[in-house]
């Protein structure tokens, strides 16, 4: 089942989530994000939880291993690819209870599933002799095709399970330094190459355009490389809007331009000494679309408010409450409110 579009004048979470109870996070997912509740991940749970070790899960004929500065391709399956797929099988049992609790089977509500990146996989991969796979083109063309199928085969198993459209988030944190080659490699002549812009895009249009349903590419760096994300396939692009620079605004206005929607973040990550109103949150996303001469109605047409980033480090009381002020915000997108 796939979904022509990713719902917008919404609230989403980025993708992980503090603690190590699937069942605890999936209820309160479901029951804060109404409109796009996502599949969280873990890390605190530890191998195989976070970002890349999840991907472990994903790949198919290419199974990972640890090695004593992360993970790495390994020769057969082993510990930390059985971990990780019994850890995403989990949180799919999850997920799957708290959707029928909620009454959400067969009712079309769309749900969010996160995936590294195949650039920013290849870039936090080791080979089998310690280089980056982001230096050897070959390995970068094998773990984007392994990813795309398990991506793939994963959009159908949840797609499946809850009977309901999916959306799939790419995340691309390592982006800004994939190509401008600041990576550091196991000595100063074995660090990757700045990977030429063409490259780059090349290797994630292919991973969005395998994708049966629509996607979102998700970078939280300083820097992102908006040109590169607009081209990339994807129907959303994901910014932590704090990061965002006067430099940033055209790139920001030709994505609008070319049609692709926002997904901003505008919720700190972590609990601030004073917690704002909706309408200080809202701030940098008004002001944006007003630099950009926009209407303030596209807030509402093409905006999905999302915490900065990942939720992991915080606390659960917190992470709670970022979700619960993203989706006030969205509210007041939404419903047109006035911001002065």
């Amino acid at each position: 089942m796939t979904s022509p579009s990713i719902p917008v004048g919404v609230a989403t979470g980025i993708g992980s989530w503090p603690g190590t109870d699937p069942r605890e996070a999936a209820a309160v997912t479901v029951g804060e994000l109404s409109a796009l509740p996502h599949l969280v991940e873990l890390p605190a749970r530890g191998l195989g939880a976070d970002l890349v070790g999840r991907a472990a899960a994903l790949l198919v004929d290419l199974p990972l291993d640890t090695s004593t500065t992360g993970y790495r391709v390994a020769q057969r399956p082993g510990r930390v690819t059985r971990t990780a797929r019994d850890l995403l099988a989990r949180d799919l049992d999850a997920l799957e209870e708290a959707w029928e609790v909620a009454g959400l089977r067969g009712t079309d509500q769309p749900v969010k599933t996160q995936s590294v990146g195949p650039l920013t996989l290849a870039a936090q991969l080791e080979l089998f002799g310690g280089h980056r796979a982001l230096t050897d083109p070959g390995a970068i063309r094998d773990l984007a095709e392994s990813l795309s199928e398990g991506v793939r085969a994963h959009v159908a198993e949840l797609g499946r399970r809850l009977g309901s459209p999916v959306v799939v988030q790419f995340d691309e944190p390592s982006l800004p330094a994939v190509l401008d080659g600041s990576l550091p490699g196991v000595s100063i002549l074995q660090a990757p190459r700045a990977m030429p812009e063409p490259e780059a895009l090349a290797v994630l249009q292919s991973a969005v355009g395998q994708v049966d349903g629509p996607v979102l590419v998700h970078c939280c760096a300083a820097g992102a490389p908006l040109d590169l994300l607009r081209r990339s396939g994807a129907q959303m692009i994901a910014l932590d809007a704090s990061l965002l620079r006067a430099a940033d605004l055209d790139g920001v206005g030709e994505a609008l331009e070319a049609g692709l929607s926002l997904a901003l973040g505008l919720v700190p990550t972590a609990a601030p000494d004073r917690v704002p109103g909706w309408r200080e949150l809202a701030e940098p996303a008004v002001t944006l679309v007003d630099r950009l001469g926009f209407p303030r109605t596209v807030l509402a047409d093409r905006v999905v408010v999302t915490p900065r980033c990942g939720l992991a480090g915080t606390s659960d009381g917190w992470a709670r409450e970022a979700l619960r002020r993203s989706a006030e915000v969205a509210r007041a997108f939404a419903d047109g409110a006035e911001f002065g």
